[in-house]
């Protein structure tokens, strides 16, 4: 069995969804394909909520009245059969209708999640009609009916690999499942989303449990590169990274793939291959339990990013000081990034700023705050770089002009980060380029 995953450029139109439909064709075995919403339409959906919410109804129903025109064009172009264009105005019709009949009930949380979850049900329910007018034998395999997630907003795998084998039993002699990324229920039984990573964390939470052949995440980039290509000439993609290697680039910048959605399938080590669903012939990046060479095979940016230092003439000798700074990013649940420390001082970064103020706040009861916004971590990844002579020292006489703030070496094996402020961001990616892949150009 595999899992193949295609994100909303790649179900984006009418031609590019009947696209889908032929790789999926091409593939042996049985499939389960998840699909994002077609591109645009979460965004949209986003708006209406944010209408609705504020009471604004006369916004949001032009908005509706908009997508569902979009729509309407959408299937017209997309099937051509009478039946199944009968059968797919049903559903335009059954989901608009639902949104515009939140305007007339309070808006909470609860309802703007199930605004949400119209995209991944809207594009997975007219995928299904053209496969069945393509006579591609398929089975809709509702997300809401296995994807949990608990308290904690993380998903319940021992429950997701039961209501999964339950339902694939009933259909043992059917090759082709067609289901929803993204969505899911939570502990509740409301319908809720997996917000990291979306429909790739979906597809891998899938391929873990039932232990599947390969994940194939098909996007609109030929694999993982090796620099930002939008920034960066002359990168290419990388034919083979370790799963540690892969999350640290997801991680700390490269936008093909949610750092979250390598962890399920990594877990039960099944392979993820990254596609590009416009040149499907092209090798792209396997992600598995190997690496293709040693050395630096990957430079990514995090942008967005704030430096906090806490200096303090009490934390000399003062062993508890460093447990009090982490105990308040825990009341707050925000990840740090990097942390580098001295007798007086700690340094730290985080990518969340929703709570900044009372993190501040409390960590000035332990000693003196400074706090740095707009800067970047770039980040050199590779196969076991702290064991490697002179990869820190290159990397820095690449950035001997630019003025560096932190430095994170020997934390992760695979890893050196280097924050920086964000307006050299470019200069650094493009400097670290030439200096450590300038032979392989």
């Amino acid at each position: 069995m595999k899992v193949l995953k295609f994100g909303g450029t790649s179900v984006g139109t009418p031609e590019r969804m009947q696209h889908v439909a032929r790789l999926i064709s091409r593939e042996a075995g049985t499939k389960i394909v998840v699909l994002s919403a077609v591109s645009g339409t979460t965004n949209t959906l986003v708006r209406i909520s944010e209408h609705l919410r504020a009471g604004e109804e006369q916004k949001a129903a032009i908005a509706i009245d908009d997508l569902y025109g979009q729509y309407k064009e959408f299937v017209r172009n997309l099937l051509t059969q009478a039946e199944e264009r009968k059968q797919a105005e049903e559903v335009l019709e059954e989901h608009f209708n639902f949104l515009k009949n939140l305007r007339k009930v309070g808006f909470t949380t609860l309802e703007e999640k199930e605004v949400l979850a119209q995209g991944e049900l809207l594009s997975t329910r007219l995928f299904h009609l053209y496969l069945q007018e393509q006579q591609i034998n398929a089975v809709f395999l509702p997300a809401l009916d296995f994807m949990v997630i608990d308290d904690h907003k993380e998903p319940v795998l021992d429950k997701i690999q039961e209501g999964l084998r339950e339902q694939l039993s009933s259909f043992k002699d059917k090759k082709v499942f067609i289901t929803q990324g993204f969505i899911c229920r939570n502990h509740l039984g409301h319908v809720d989303n997996l917000r990291r990573g979306g429909s790739d964390y979906s597809a891998s939470l899938i391929g873990g449990v039932l232990h599947a052949e390969e994940v194939q995440i098909w996007t609109d980039i030929s694999g993982m590169h090796n620099n930002d290509p939008r920034i960066v000439k002359n990168t290419h993609p990388i034919a083979r990274l370790s799963f540690d290697e892969a999350a640290e680039l997801a991680y700390f910048g490269a936008k093909i793939l949610h750092p979250s959605s390598i962890l399920p399938a990594q877990k039960y080590n099944v392979p993820v291959r990254l596609l590009n669903t416009m040149e499907p012939e092209a090798e792209g990046t396997l992600i598995g339990t190997e690496t293709e060479s040693s050395g630096v095979r990957a430079i990514a940016a995090k942008d967005g990013i704030t430096a906090i230092k806490i200096k303090s003439g009490r934390m000399l000798m003062a062993y508890g000081f460093l447990r009090n700074v982490f105990e308040v990013f825990e009341r707050y649940r925000t990840p740090i990034d990097m942390i580098t420390t001295s007798e007086v001082a700690v340094s730290l970064t985080i990518d969340d700023n929703s709570h900044l103020g009372q993190i501040v706040s409390d960590l000035s009861e332990l000693g003196q705050v400074e706090v740095d916004k707009n800067q970047a971590i770039i980040c050199l990844v590779g196969y076991q770089l702290a064991e490697q002579r002179g990869i820190v020292t290159r990397a820095l006489e690449s950035l001997h002009h630019v003025p560096l703030r932190m430095i994170s070496y020997g934390g992760s094996k695979h890893n050196v980060s280097i924050l920086i402020d964000a307006q050299f961001k470019n200069e650094a990616l493009n400097s670290l380029h030439d200096n450590l892949f300038g032979d392989q150009q």
